[in-house]
Formats: structure tokens, C-alpha cells, sequence
């Protein structure tokens, strides 16, 4: 059995204008110590996916469907107390907003010593000798000194290592990544993946990256989901993703990357906006902005198809060959 396996997987928001499904029917496997991505625009369900996995949707947003198994135990059945034993021990989140996920208030000593103090029931010694053993480990320089200070007297790209020490005290057996590397410049996007992925070699993590960005995936994971809409487009390895994608979707992602080896300047936009969500078409909902699109396209979904080994796409175009 995987490390993790999600299937069939539905989060709902009840709103005034209606219910929006954020995610619809979800399906993907993650090994231990292995990599996957989730990628996809904003508004395509990455977050509220890694949201779901961990119990934290939101309110108005509930889980209305789907199973979520973790090393072999089924995680929608946990109650409230035992989703706290959960979170942070075996499975751990980096948040991709640090300024807002770090208490302001609290020393950052404090706020990872609570993690030590919950789950492992650590004395006040070991708890402060493996808060800056932490600290050190992911960069932070002057461990020892800096864990009486506050949030704000980061940088962003230190409060970002601050989550991921926070994330990694406890060795989780995965980590979910959402979009780690926002609003910080390219240097420190780098260091930040480097150092997770060293983590990862380290602690043999199982890691699900949520981001945008399919360049920053390239070389870091083993498999690839692509969603749109809520629902699954693509999945497949990197290789495949990469050298021979197959959904429109994918495709128009791949284009707009910029790249050293193309001779025009210009990147390779994809016309129009994604479909708003409180008015579900009754086809593919890509279809609005596929140059591909023919009438079937328009009328009824299609359905999630394997290809060959665990490649699998919707596209009635790919389908229909």
C-alpha cells in the first residue's frame, strides 16, 4: 500500500451564490520517500487538495466525498483529537505564507517548541536544544540567539526556513509543500528548494509540492499531477509531463515557460481565464480555451483515462485516437 492514497476526492465551499466545488474527484498515490507535484493556475484546486489531506478546509468548505488513506489508516474517519496527533508528527505542512502562519506574538522559539512539547513530551532542555539544532539545520545563522525573537525581525526568506524547521522537528513521514518558495526572489526560491530537498534525502520524506510553477518541479519530483478546475487533467512522470504531454492544458503551460532555447521573446500566453466556479459548464471546462475544443468537448466531460503504466489523461481528443 502507498504511503499516501487519495481517491475520488471532494471538498465543497457552501456559499450565497451557491456550492463551489474546489475539488472534484481527486485520485493520485504517493510512495514513501517519494516526490509529487501538484501543479496547476490559481484557483485550480492545488491548495485546497493539500488542505483536504490534512483536515484544515476551511469553513464554508467541507469534505463531501472521497477516501484519504495514510499509511494505511483511513484520515476522513479521525476525530477531531486524533487529526492533532496527526498533523505535525507523521504529517507535516509548510504554509506558503509565513508572515500570516507564524504567530506574531510569540518568540520563534517558542511557537517550534510547542511541536516538541505537544507530540514527543519533551522537557524544557531537549525542547530548547532541539529547537536550535533546528534552526541551524535549515540556515538560520546565530541559532542559539535568535530563538527569543519575534517573527518580524526576520527576513522572508529566514521566516520561511523557520516553517520548514517547524515542519521537519517532529520527521514527519510526509511533508506537503504549498507554494514554499511565494514572494521570495529567485536566489532565495533556490536555496529554499535545495534545502528542502536535502531534507528530504536526509529524513526520507515522502514530499507533495503544491505550486504553480511547473519550471521549479522539473528536476525536484518524480511524478506530476496536473489540475484545472478542480479535477485532474494530466498525471504522469516528469519525463512523460515534460517531453510528451498530452492535455491541451499541460501543453499551453509547458509554452508559456521561458526558455533559453527559443528564439522568440515573447512568451506563449493561454487565451482567456479559468471558468468561474459557481457556474460549472456542462463539457470540459478547458474547453473554453482550447484551440483543440470540438463539439463533444462542449457537451460532456470526459473522464480521466489511463494511457499506458500509470500515465493517465482527460482529454476527449487524446481519448478518441
Amino acid at each position: 500500500m502507498a504511503l499516501l492514497d487519495v481517491r475520488d476526492l471532494s471538498t465543497v465551499f457552501h456559499t450565497a451564490v451557491g456550492d463551489i466545488r474546489a475539488v472534484d474527484g481527486v485520485s493520485f498515490a504517493l510512495e514513501a520517500g517519494e516526490s509529487l507535484a501538484i501543479v496547476g493556475e490559481s484557483g485550480s484546486g492545488k491548495s485546497v487538495t493539500a488542505l483536504s489531506l490534512l483536515g484544515l478546509v476551511p469553513p464554508p468548505g467541507e469534505i463531501d466525498g472521497g477516501r484519504v488513506w495514510f499509511a494505511g489508516r483511513e484520515l476522513l474517519a479521525l476525530s477531531p483529537r486524533e487529526w492533532q496527533r496527526v498533523r505535525g508528527r507523521d504529517i507535516a505542512m509548510i504554509f506558503q505564507d509565513p508572515m500570516t502562519s507564524l504567530n506574531p506574538v510569540l518568540t520563534v522559539g517558542y511557537q517550534l517548541g510547542e511541536m516538541l512539547r505537544w507530540h514527543l513530551k519533551l522537557g524544557k532542555a531537549e525542547v530548547e536544544r532541539r529547537v536550535v539544532d533546528a534552526l541551524s539545520t535549515v540556515g538560520i545563522p546565530n541559532a542559539a540567539e535568535r530563538v527569543t525573537d519575534y517573527p518580524h525581525q526576520f527576513s522572508g526568506g529566514q521566516r520561511q526556513r523557520i516553517m520548514i524547521a517547524m515542519a521537519i522537528l517532529c520527521r514527519p513521514s510526509l511533508l506537503v509543500a504549498d507554494e514554499p518558495t511565494t514572494a521570495l526572489d529567485v536566489t532565495i526560491q533556490a536555496q529554499i528548494v535545495d534545502l528542502v530537498n536535502d531534507l528530504k534525502d536526509e529524513l526520507g520524506m515522502a514530499i507533495l509540492w503544491i505550486t504553480h510553477d511547473l519550471a521549479l518541479v522539473a528536476g525536484l519530483v518524480d511524478a506530476v499531477v496536473v489540475m484545472y478546475a478542480g479535477s485532474i487533467v494530466e498525471h504522469g512522470t516528469v519525463g512523460e509531463i515534460f517531453d510528451d504531454a498530452k492535455h491541451p492544458y499541460t501543453l499551453g503551460l509547458l509554452r508559456s515557460m521561458p526558455r533559453f532555447d527559443r528564439r522568440e521573446s515573447r512568451l506563449q500566453a493561454i487565451d482567456g481565464t479559468p471558468p468561474d466556479p459557481s457556474r460549472p459548464t456542462a463539457g470540459c471546462p478547458f474547453a473554453p480555451r482550447c484551440e483543440r475544443a470540438v463539439d463533444r468537448c462542449r457537451e460532456a466531460p470526459p473522464k480521466l483515462v489511463p494511457l499506458d503504466g500509470a500515465r493517465r489523461v482527460a482529454c476527449w481528443r487524446v481519448a478518441d485516437r
